[in-house]
């Protein structure tokens, strides 16, 4: 079901400043008709992080004693922490249906099936969604793993005047390649639909990362990530015809907390996929009042350590203060 094109990320842009500001009390009215938690949810700021030894293990058994979170330099009270894997998840899993993923769509459907299953627990609940030259809400959030499953399945290569490509009919022309929205497809995902949920958020993405003809720019994408506290995570799998963009991969998972793991085969996918499952259940939760509480709306770098520097953290690098 196409839901979105590019035109709507115009429309989402003018509303999205809308659904991030708290909501004021009309003058003359009473408190109590201002929700009580608001104050409370804008300013704990949540870090979700995961833990990894020389070894790329994951660890597990640390406490809230050896973390260590600073704001622009000025070091935090932590004042919530969890290591609770059974936190519920919400996550939206992101197929590229464009021209240069033809070779591998078959194989991203099978092994994106088998992860949904695998990591969906009791509690969490994903997305499907498929871009191309235009972005296409395949399921929306369901714990349901059958329609899940059904939704990935309906994931087609997208040809030029809106048709699809069936099966596996060969190479691609370069002609074919009319535009890839990864930028769209991450700034409508954060800002319309993760906007509105709660707790521990992220995108697995697989793609190529070349962005083609996206209205929004790397930028937009990696802010509207920001500010709805969403991870991602790209499974960067490239026809060598077409290459990678490496460097746009990066900056989307290193600025929100992800992973990137290049797939170079049917094998290294259902690796990179395991990877990312463990990953998702196997985080710390960390929360802390900015000792910084002006509403400034401005960006404020986060930097989370621990005390073995052995390990390795990875978390988002920081957040937008609300404004108003």
């Amino acid at each position: 079901m196409r839901l979105w094109n590019r035109l709507a990320v115009q429309a989402l842009a003018c509303s999205a400043a809308l659904t991030l500001a708290t909501p004021a009390v009309p003058q003359g009215q009473g408190q109590s008709q201002n929700p009580p938690t608001i104050k409370t949810e804008v300013s704990l700021v949540n870090l979700f992080a995961t833990v990894r030894d020389k070894n790329k293990r994951v660890v597990t058994d640390l406490k809230q004693e050896n973390f260590k979170i600073s704001e622009d330099g000025h070091e935090e009270k932590i004042a919530f922490f969890s290591n609770d894997l059974t936190l519920p998840i919400t996550l939206g899993l992101l197929l590229d249906t464009s021209g240069s993923e033809q070779n591998m769509l078959g194989a991203i459907q099978g092994a994106g099936s088998r992860f949904i299953r695998r990591v969906l627990r009791k509690g969490d609940e994903a997305m499907i969604i498929s871009f191309d030259t235009d972005v296409d809400l395949l399921s929306d959030f369901t714990d349901d793993r059958s329609i899940l499953d059904r939704a990935i399945n309906k994931a087609r290569i997208n040809t030029p005047g809106g048709g699809y490509i069936a099966g596996n009919p060969g190479p691609v022309p370069s002609g074919n390649m009319t535009g890839t929205a990864l930028y769209d497809a991450i700034y409508l995902a954060c800002g319309e639909k993760l906007n509105g949920e709660a707790g521990r958020k992220a995108i697995v993405i697989v793609t190529d990362a070349q962005d083609e003809g996206s209205k929004v720019k790397l930028e937009e994408a990696v802010e509207a990530a920001q500010r709805t506290d969403t991870v991602i995570h790209v499974l960067l799998v490239a026809d060598p015809r077409y290459g990678a963009n490496g460097g746009a991969a990066r900056r989307l998972a290193d600025d929100t907390g992800g992973r990137v793991i290049y797939v170079s085969s049917e094998k290294k996918l259902e690796e990179a996929f395991d990877q990312i499952s463990e990953e998702l259940r196997s985080q710390y939760t960390l929360g802390y009042y900015p000792t910084n509480n002006n509403r400034d709306g401005k960006f404020r770098k986060i930097k989370l350590d621990v005390d073995n520097h052995d390990f390795k953290v990875l978390a988002r690098k920081g957040y937008y203060a609300p404004k108003g």
